[in-house]
């Protein structure tokens, strides 16, 4: 009896080995000796699969990295740069079906569709470590950005994997340092800054303006 698994399975070993999906679910059912029926009970189509291994290799991240024992004590600087490095630890094992899939999507600014299940689960979980972040000050709260950190994020994962895709470095140390780069200047720009410090003394300055005034200035 076919499993979402054993699915995943076959799938990503018939499109690595002919480099393209299979014609038909018949074909690939009756490749796989299971009634078409049975495809159609875990999946809709081959791009579902897809998007299906890319879903669970961000559950499976975020899973094993709050089962940690020290993931009460990171920072979310910390937390975000633990999803980054695990994630594409994981991802090194299924490099050459990424590389399959993504090099197949059209090129866009939009959310490539295999993906989409991919982002909702990393925003939900930035989401999460941003409020934390947030509550703890760890992070500035500034009126309507705050919404859009986690899009800041989402942005710095795609370009991390885009890197990851074209990395030909031994144990692809490169990425490892885009990572380390590319989530530190993110955090900091959610940070406090001189910027932050500047428009306070504006606000100060206008709801302050009559002073000069008062004081016969």
């Amino acid at each position: 009896m076919a499993t979402i698994e054993s699915i995943q399975k076959a799938y990503m070993d018939f499109v690595l080995t002919e480099g393209a999906q299979p014609k038909s679910v018949y074909v690939f059912a009756k490749k796989n000796k299971m009634p078409e029926e049975e495809f159609y009970r875990y999946f809709g189509s081959f791009d579902a699969i897809e998007q299906s291994v890319w879903t669970d290799l961000a559950n499976k991240t975020i899973l094993e990295i709050k089962t940690q024992e020290v993931w009460g004590q990171y920072s979310s600087r910390e937390k975000a740069l633990s999803f980054f490095y695990s994630f594409f630890e994981l991802l090194k094992g299924h490099r050459s079906f990424a590389v399959y899939s993504l090099k197949k999507q059209p090129k866009g600014m939009s959310t490539p569709r295999v993906m989409e299940g991919l982002k909702d689960a990393f925003e939900n979980f930035s989401q999460e470590i941003l409020n934390d972040g947030i509550e703890s000050t760890e992070l500035t709260d500034r009126k309507f950005f705050s919404k859009r950190y986690k899009d800041a994020l989402w942005i710095q994962f795609g370009f991390v994997l885009n890197f990851w895709i074209n990395d030909i470095s031994a144990g692809f140390e490169r990425t490892d340092e885009a990572i380390e780069k590319g989530v530190n200047v993110t955090f900091d720009l959610f940070q406090r800054s001189p910027i932050d410090n500047l428009f306070e003394y504006g606000k100060f300055l206008v709801k302050n303006g009559g002073m000069k005034e008062r004081m016969g200035l």
